[in-house]
């Protein structure tokens, strides 16, 4: 079987409006993939920028093992950005994902994330006072794209991860990663 191995970090998030946040990260794969070792899932610590940047510094590890069959499905990361307020009330504020590059080494990734636009009065007061926002029901959808025309959105800040990619084995198959 080929392998990947994803190793790298959450480094920071920018741009969004809320002075402290925390991050839950997920790899999702397809069916031809096999997670070997490590985790494919966590949450950072919360970071505040309470100086009035609109920047977190997360540095989260990643370290993660997987093997396949087949390309089909290839890893993606996804992302959920949540606020926190004094209340330790926390609700989302973006979600997004990226494809990890197919070819190996060290890259840097941005993800631009988007949150769920208030439809009524109550809602955007809720929004606008950092005490609440609106989430998805079914977190594949933030990835999966089946339903996501449905939603009313608007773009949030971004994410930034570097990953280093190591794959062995994939020329065996027949395949070029570049």
């Amino acid at each position: 079987m080929a392998e990947l191995h994803l190793i790298g970090q959450i480094l920071s998030a920018c741009d969004f409006e809320e002075p402290t946040l925390f991050c839950k990260w997920s790899i999702q794969f397809g069916s031809n993939w096999k997670h070997v070792e490590g985790y494919t899932e966590g949450q950072t610590a919360t970071c505040s920028n309470k100086f009035g940047n609109t920047y977190c510094a997360f540095s989260h590890p990643i370290d993660v093992h997987l093997a396949c069959r087949g390309v089909q499905g290839w890893p993606k990361i996804h992302i959920e950005i949540y606020a926190v307020n004094a209340l330790n009330q926390c609700w989302p504020v973006g979600f997004g994902f990226a494809y990890v590059p197919s070819a190996p080494g060290l890259h840097t990734i941005d993800i631009s994330t988007w949150k769920v636009a208030a439809n009524n009065y109550f809602d955007s007061l809720k929004t606008r006072f950092h005490t609440g926002g609106l989430t998805v029901s079914k977190s594949d959808l933030v990835y999966s794209g089946v339903e996501r025309y449905k939603l009313s959105t608007i773009s949030a800040g971004k994410v930034i991860v570097e990953l280093m990619i190591i794959a062995k084995n994939f020329s065996t198959f027949g395949v070029e990663l570049k």
